[in-house]
């Protein structure tokens, strides 16, 4: 967890325009106020953050290695040459935010998930996703690698789905690459510690993304937590019952708000599962280039599913006309085509979008209820039609018996 260095007197203030402290804060100059933990974090992601700086808007420049650094933290000076006045203060907040952390935690939860929600500045990405989801000191660490050590009965799925994974992102498209490698490390360490789950395709793209902001095992780390914490675990399942819920409750959502878009999406059997699944199951990631599906990832590791609910119905919301006038065929292919580049320009479009839709937390979880009850009913009838059946083929049975008795009656 990060030290608590700055004065406790000093206060975090948001504005819709721009944000301030109130107080002189953390100087991007100062390792030395780090906890040791932080420091050694960063020092191990200066050489994936150099390299990443060169392409920051494609994330694509990722092309040595992320391990072993050993070096020190990139200087203020050599940092505020190539930012913004804006950047730099972004800079300075978010070093203040996570030396603080505890405390602006606890205190100011609003504001930053407000400032979250504007984006984690790259340099902080992979701390301030540790914090958000409390993975930065936990024990199974220490595991990960003797479970490296192990063998997995699903080795053979990872290694066919790894190439699939970001196929033209430089960490990950050549075979045997150092990107391919930790990636199957990390799914391979997972599939271990979780033998229900094992491993689920998709969950790949998660894994990828956390290491494209930090090492292996600090990966490791934060998607054990996101599987344990985020609902992704109960979405992986083999059953993937939660997946279902997660289409019925976005189903209810465009029933209520888009009500004509939903009329025609039945009429076309356009089922919710056709578009949204992926969109649950990667979180956007195998739907928008990096910059935006990043972004929206920031969100997710600060508020959950949520945001996923709130940007598919925005996605639908700004579309709408356009799929109105499509066939089953159409809309697919304006789904696969079209919107993954209406936001090439960036994503704050869509993100305010997304939180101008309602969303009422209490009507989903009585949505969940109601799932649940549809589905035990369901299961019940399926139950009773087995032992309907069950029933007739005892009938059967005793029928044939008594048949084959009746023969053997006349033959003797």
């Amino acid at each position: 967890m990060a030290s608590q260095v700055a004065s406790p007197s000093a206060s975090l203030h948001t504005t819709s325009s721009s944000t301030t402290l109130s107080t002189p804060a953390l100087s991007p100059s100062s390792p030395s106020q780090l906890s040791p933990d932080d420091l050694e974090l960063l020092a191990k992601l200066e050489e994936q953050n150099r390299l990443l700086e060169t392409d920051s808007k494609s994330l694509k420049s990722v092309n040595g290695s992320r391990r072993n650094s050993g070096s020190s933290l990139v200087s203020s000076s050599s940092a505020s040459s190539n930012l913004s006045h804006l950047e730099e203060d972004s800079w300075i907040l978010w070093g203040r935010i996570v030396n603080e952390w505890e405390d602006v935690r606890k205190k100011k939860e609003k504001q930053v998930k407000e400032l979250v929600r504007k984006g984690i500045p790259h340099h902080f990405r992979a701390i301030v996703w540790q914090l958000l989801c409390s993975a930065q000191s936990m024990p199974i660490k220490d595991q990960y690698s003797e479970l490296l050590k192990m063998t997995s009965p699903c080795e053979k799925l990872i290694r066919r789905d790894i190439a699939r994974t970001y196929p033209e992102h430089n960490f990950f498209k050549e075979k045997d690459s150092l990107g391919q490698e930790v990636l199957f490390n990390v799914m391979k360490a997972y599939s271990l510690v979780d033998r229900e789950v094992g491993y689920c395709q998709g969950s790949a793209f998660i894994v990828g993304l956390l290491l494209m902001q930090m090492p292996e095992e600090e990966a490791f780390c934060v998607f054990v937590k996101l599987m344990q914490d985020y609902r992704l675990r109960e979405l992986f399942k083999p059953s993937m019952a939660e997946l279902g819920l997660c289409m019925y409750q976005f189903e209810c959502m465009i029933q209520e708000h888009l009500p004509e878009l939903f009329i025609h999406f039945q009429s076309q059997s356009f089922h919710t599962s056709m578009y949204a699944s992926s969109w649950f199951l990667t979180i956007f990631l195998t739907t928008f280039p990096l910059p935006i599906a990043t972004r929206i990832f920031d969100i997710f590791m600060s508020e959950g599913l949520e945001i996923v609910f709130r940007v598919g119905l925005a996605l639908l919301q700004m579309n709408q006309a356009e799929l109105m006038q499509l066939d089953m065929e159409g809309m697919l292919q304006h789904f696969q085509k079209v919107i993954p580049h209406q936001f090439d320009g960036g994503p704050d479009k869509l993100i305010q979008a997304a939180y101008q839709v309602k969303y009422n937390s209490k009507k989903m979880k009585k949505l969940e209820k109601e799932y649940t009850t549809i589905k035990t009913k369901e299961m019940e009838e399926q139950v009773e039609i087995k032992v309907s059946i069950s029933g007739l083929k005892s009938a059967e049975y005793k029928l044939i018996k008594a048949s084959y008795l009746a023969i053997d009656v006349r033959l003797c």
